[in-house]
């Protein structure tokens, strides 16, 4: 308790850290990242993401900052908020690949590798919140997993999602401008 990380500009450099951002880019990141972090403690909270105003009405946010914080110590640090801006950043295929990725993980609650009736359910149930009820919850729940679920085990592997959303474009959603990004 009471440990901060000692992370100083002249320490972001870009072999330091496994992603396309440039040294500017990552100097801005980590000017970006130092005033988020309210309590100066080298890590930034919940709370402190929730200060940025495009994310306080996302419902998936929670869900977006477990799979952020790589380490599982409930906050992240410089390193983890870089590699997750920069699967959001680009727009090569492999970065495509990761966004895509990525959104399987925001589904896998239990992180066993699979997206099952009960994971889809939890995630689908936070997204519609009171819009639909239980039953009608469960009812698309059924349908897209019938629809997905290729093999017919009753869950979905990282595959069958790959699948099932190629040609939704999710990737162009999983998206931030870093010249926006920049102005937080």
């Amino acid at each position: 308790m009471g440990n901060t990380v000692e992370v100083t500009g002249k320490d972001i450099q870009k072999e330091n850290f496994a992603t396309k951002f440039s040294n500017d880019e990552l100097q801005r990141l980590f000017r970006n990242f130092k005033s988020l972090d309210a309590n100066n403690d080298g890590y930034l909270s919940k709370e402190e993401f929730l200060q940025i105003e495009a994310l306080q009405q996302n419902p998936l946010v929670t869900r977006v900052l477990e799979i952020f914080d790589d380490d599982g110590n409930d906050k992240i640090d410089f390193s983890e908020f870089v590699q997750a801006l920069s699967i959001f950043c680009a727009n090569d295929d492999e970065e495509k690949d990761a966004k895509v990725k990525f959104a399987f993980r925001i589904y896998d609650v239990n992180n066993d590798g699979f997206i099952s009736n009960g994971d889809l359910f939890r995630i689908l149930k936070i997204m519609v919140g009171d819009n639909l009820n239980d039953t009608q919850l469960q009812q698309l729940v059924d349908r897209t997993v019938l629809q997905a679920d290729k093999d017919k085990d009753g869950k979905l592997s990282l595959q069958e999602f790959q699948s099932f959303v190629a040609g939704s474009e999710i990737e162009s959603k999983l998206v931030i401008d870093l010249a926006v990004a920049n102005q937080m």
